[in-house]
Parts: structure tokens; sequence; C-alpha cells
């Protein structure tokens, strides 16, 4: 069960418990505690729902760190790869360009 069928859930008891609380304290006496305990309900519902928010705001936050870590490696060893490449091109060209010199006559 995902957090999100979760909280649905919690929010639907909570709904039932108020509105039962609502109807029940319109008719005698004992209305005032079962607001109060009605009132209770909705705390603790609001309390659970801000844990599961901050639980989820933690996990997110992991995930988009390590997501951010791995991007950053690999765009250092794309740098460093394209780095070694342009470094290896420039070198292929620096010996064909002494070779074709060397034979056409042409020395440095």
């Amino acid at each position: 069960m995902n957090s999100k069928r979760i909280c649905s859930i919690v929010i639907a008891c909570a709904a039932l418990a108020a509105f039962g609380a609502a109807a029940q304290s319109q008719q005698g006496g004992a209305g005032q505690g079962i607001k109060q305990d009605a009132k209770a309900v909705g705390h603790g519902v609001a309390d659970g729902a801000r844990d599961v928010g901050h639980a989820t705001k933690h996990v997110a936050k992991k995930i988009g760190h390590g997501a951010k870590d791995a991007g950053v490696g690999i765009g250092h060893g794309a740098k460093k790869a394209g780095i070694a490449i342009g470094h290896g091109a420039r070198e292929g060209w620096d010996a064909t360009r002494h070779a074709a010199k060397e034979v056409f006559g042409k020395n440095d």
C-alpha cells in the first residue's frame, strides 16, 4: 500500500469521525465530549500527515542528492574523456604533420 492510498484512508476515517461527532453533538449534552474527541482525532490525523510529508521530503532529498552526485561524476568523467580525446587527436595531428613534412622534404 503506498502512502497516497494510506493518506486517503486516514483522511476518509477522520472525515467520517468528524461528521459522526458533529451529527451526535446536536442531540444532547454528550455532544461536547464527542466534539473534543473529533478534534483530537483531527489533530492526530494532521500530525500523521505532517510526519508522512516530512518522511517523503527526506526520501526525495536523498534521491535527488544521489542523482546529482551521480550526474556530477558522469559529467566529470565525460569531461576528462573529452580532454583526453582532444589531446590524443592533437598528438595524432602533430605526428601526421611531422611525417608528411619528412616525406615531402619540408623539415620543421
